[in-house]
């Protein structure tokens, strides 16, 4: 498809984090790679000084009357994720190519449907883990491949972060297990975090060559406000193939960590950032910057243009979906109070942080051990899944 009109784009989804697809379309746009054709939300936009809308873009409240009318050649949707499924299957239908904000669905049955809807169609889906276009990750995968870190014993991640009262105000559907019958499944491992993850399921993904097929899931997940989900979790995944990984994340933190991702060798231990895509690899003396991350829309362009591999298909994501379908089937997080969790600021801004959790989640992802298995005082044993071989 070289040459010729740029393809049109629509988004759905246009507020919230909606905003920073916003940018980046604007940027595109710009550059005469894309041409911005719609808006589509409930609201009306809110501004945005950097995404200017360009004369002619239509603004809808419905993204069924947005595809009849504008006609886009891709969509890019940024929807609350119980609402993707049925979104993405309109848009695949109309014969648009889809960018579909993380996580793409919610468990494994509305995985394989809008497998099933993109192979009908014969349409590309991108779902939105920006984190896998690092260049640090690419850098990483490449130098266990040629063996620098000798085998790979295990792979971890530890994120704190700090999320206010004000973030589980921010919508209808957020911190709930459900919505409308759906699976909603807002909490720190699916939704703000779940990044994290990813990074480790394709750090494991070129460990083996294959994605990763997990056979036994063990999760300890802790909230410290009255929400379904949770704010808090350590999570192991033990694969048919290849090592151990092993997730602890927190939206109560003491200290911010972005998040590392640790990879651990007979040779060493690597470490990426994958925010900032800092690297350091065992024979660096410290962590540096990789340059050059690559967009995942700007990517699904390129594969529209010349077939350029996607980055981020929906097949990539099966694994991560696995986890998905563990934590929709789980007990409701352990509430934690009292004297392990104490409260900074007020109003919507105030925070809840939970004592020592940092040094908690570093332990783990160090050890590989669940904090219960550690001997945390305010830990409880971990729900357990274990998987047939015929899972993603």
């Amino acid at each position: 498809m070289s040459g010729g009109a740029p393809p049109r784009v629509a988004l759905v989804g246009v507020n919230g984090h909606g905003r920073w697809h916003r940018r980046v379309i604007a940027a595109l746009h710009a550059a005469g790679r894309l041409r911005l054709v719609a808006l589509v939300d409930v609201r009306p936009p809110e501004p945005e000084p950097d995404a200017p809308t360009p004369p002619g873009t239509g603004v809808f409240t419905d993204h069924r009357a947005m595809l009849a009318a504008s006609r886009p050649d891709v969509v890019v949707v940024c929807t609350p994720p119980h609402t993707h499924l049925p979104i993405a299957r309109d848009v695949l239908a109309a014969g648009a190519d889809l960018l579909l904000e993380k996580p793409p669905v919610l468990d494994l049955a509305e995985h394989r449907a809008l497998r099933a809807a993109s192979d009908a169609a014969g349409r590309a889906v991108q779902v939105n883990f920006q984190a896998l276009g690092s260049p640090a990750l690419t850098e990483l995968t490449g130098a266990l491949a040629a063996g620098r870190l000798g085998g790979v014993t295990g792979i971890a991640t530890v994120a704190a972060w700090q999320r206010p009262d004000a973030y589980y105000a921010r919508s209808g559907w957020a911190g709930r297990r459900s919505v409308d019958g759906r699976p909603a499944l807002d909490g720190a491992l699916a939704n703000p975090l779940a990044h994290a993850l990813m990074q480790c399921l394709a750090v494991a993904e070129a460990v083996t060559g294959a994605p990763v097929r997990p056979a036994r899931i063990e999760v300890e997940r802790y909230r410290v406000r009255p929400i379904e989900v949770d704010d808090t979790a350590v999570l192991r995944l033990t694969p048919h193939a290849g090592p151990p990984v092993l997730a602890a994340l927190t939206l109560a933190a003491e200290e911010h960590l972005a998040g590392d991702v640790l990879v651990t060798g007979e040779r060493g231990r690597a470490v990426l950032e994958y925010p900032t895509d800092r690297l350091r690899l065992p024979s660096d003396a410290r962590p540096r910057v990789v340059p050059g991350r690559q967009g995942l829309l700007a990517n699904l362009l390129d594969h529209r243009a010349a077939g350029v591999p996607l980055i981020a298909p929906l097949a990539r994501t099966g694994p991560f979906t696995v986890v998905l379908d563990a934590l929709r089937d789980a007990p409701e997080p352990t509430p934690l109070g009292g004297d392990v969790v104490r409260a900074v600021g007020d109003g919507p801004q105030r925070v809840r942080i939970i004592r020592g959790v940092n040094d908690v989640l570093r332990a783990a992802a160090d050890s590989g051990a669940l904090p219960s298995e550690a001997g945390v005082p305010w830990a409880t044993r971990p729900y357990v899944v274990d998987l047939d071989d015929d899972h993603p």
